[in-house]
């Protein structure tokens, strides 16, 4: 169902567990040029209460974690049986997109020894010394870049959906209560495509059990349009002025709290947490994109990056400047009406106006930055993105729709069906590694294989529009394609 009346309880089980649509991310911490050692701490902080301090109540716990295997399809089962606890939870990591930290140790201690397999806390949840596991932005926002794990950089593996119904079968199993998640999960769709959510209902839907001081509230249950997003790039955030594909809501500290809005966390919540939220707004701010680590045709690039300039740059901005005031000033926030654009247009419908309009009047929105900007309650269409490190954030469109950047370059030649089928690169289109088939085989047994699977036929994930390069020759795509790889 594309529609559904909820209620309070059940909506508020479900989200709360991350921002969907921030905008940054990088392999390393990067602090600003001429940035002061206050921002660079006030950065380094910020990080660490992302993956270290929960804000939300636990989702789940070790013992759960690693039992979730006797809940996977039977080959699977029968591997894991044969393997230790470490293997175990790397087989689970990869079955459910999660990642190592950074710099961590790897070969947790296990049963008195050293388990060499163990891949150690993931990036995207908080574990805390009781072993309770809990949803951090990361989750969505801290992936791999064609298999190197990067904070910041969208997690296109994310299999949020799975995992849930798995850890609500091995709560069964277990005799443990029911968490949020497995309960929600039961009535709104967390995600029909791994690498995807739903993220956008679950804003929503907190704000409608909320007033303007964020009190809890009772109110008449809303409509809501369920459609999946794909997360963009941290590294985007320091360029840009406003938040969301539509650009409608000022960049703040306080904007980046909306996704805790369980009912354990009253209005008070926020306001003794903005300190940790501005460190995190620094941190955020202090991301840059990864550079291309192949081959680049430096004359190739030259040639493209005159027709990108030509054809690109009024929408998309331009690139390579020598400071972060010049970076900032070359993006333009460039708003293009969704008939122009052509792109889904679920995601443009899903909002109202009344609904934006009531974000614009509570307590995130009174902090728009250093300047005051004003909420767009009725945005035209979609923002066009900064294109700072395009190469490493596929698949493109909001709703990742388009594997790699050569079908985002060749609209006609875009697949219907397609799936990721390993890590690497795919340097001659690059992007993600797929093939295309004719349908999604729904006769296959484990689920996570099913929406592995990426079918653009299916509400809200059309891959259709922004023709633009239409108007560009092959030779010339292939000049502009090469110069992408530079940004």
């Amino acid at each position: 169902m594309r529609h559904f009346r909820s209620f309070a309880l059940v909506l508020a089980t479900v989200a709360g567990f991350h921002h969907p649509n921030l905008i940054a991310g990088s392999p390393v911490l990067r602090t600003q040029r001429g940035a002061d050692s206050g921002k660079h701490d006030h950065a380094n902080i910020g990080f660490e209460l992302l993956i270290n301090k929960a804000f939300l109540p636990s989702d789940f716990d070790q013992e759960v974690f690693d039992n979730l295997w006797q809940s996977w399809p039977a080959s699977l089962r029968e591997r894991a049986a044969k393997a230790s606890v470490g293997e175990r939870r790397a087989m689970a990591f990869e079955r459910y997109g999660l990642t190592p930290r950074p710099q961590q140790d790897r070969g947790n201690i296990v049963d008195g020894k050293r388990d060499l397999a163990d891949p150690g806390k993931p990036l995207q949840y908080v574990v805390d010394d009781h072993g309770n596991w809990t949803m951090n932005c990361f989750s969505c926002h801290g992936g791999t870049v064609y298999g190197r794990p990067v904070p910041g950089a969208p997690n296109n593996r994310y299999a949020l959906q799975t995992l849930t119904e798995e850890v609500r079968s091995t709560k069964f199993r277990l005799g443990k209560s029911l968490g949020r998640m497995e309960l929600g999960s039961l009535v709104i769709p967390l995600g029909t495509t791994n690498g995807t959510t739903n993220a956008v209902v679950f804003g929503i839907g907190l704000m409608n059990y909320r007033d303007d001081q964020l009190n809890l509230v009772d109110r008449p249950p809303a409509s809501f349009t369920h459609h999946d997003m794909d997360a963009p790039p941290w590294w985007h955030f320091y360029r840009r002025p406003y938040i969301y594909i539509d650009g409608f809501a000022p960049k703040g500290h306080r904007g980046l709290m909306q996704f805790m809005l369980v009912p354990e966390n009253n209005a008070s919540f926020f306001a003794d947490h903005e300190d940790d939220f501005q460190k995190v707004y620094a941190y955020l701010s202090s991301l840059r994109s990864p550079s291309y680590p192949g081959h680049i045709d430096q004359s190739l690039a030259r040639r493209g990056a005159k027709l990108f300039e030509s054809n690109c740059a009024e929408c998309h901005g331009t690139y390579h400047h020598r400071t972060d005031a010049e970076s900032i000033a070359a993006y333009p926030n460039q708003l293009v009406p969704i008939e122009d654009i052509g792109t889904d247009p679920v995601r443009h419908r899903a909002l109202t106006v009344a609904g934006r309009e009531h974000y614009a009047r509570s307590w995130f929105a009174q902090s728009g930055g250093p300047e005051r900007r004003e909420t767009i309650t009725d945005p035209a269409g979609y923002v066009a993105p900064p294109l700072d490190g395009v190469w490493a954030s596929a698949p493109y469109f909001h709703n990742g729709s388009v594997p790699t950047l050569w079908h985002l370059l060749h609209p006609q030649e875009r697949p219907t069906v397609w799936r990721r089928v390993n890590d690497s690169m795919d340097e001659s289109k690059v992007g993600l590694t797929v093939e295309t088939v004719p349908r999604v085989p729904l006769e296959k047994p484990d689920v996570a294989l099913r929406r592995s699977y990426f079918d653009t036929r299916r509400f809200g994930k059309s891959a259709s529009g922004h023709d633009y390069p239409n108007q560009l020759n092959e030779s010339e795509k292939r000049a502009v394609l090469e110069y992408l790889k530079t940004l």
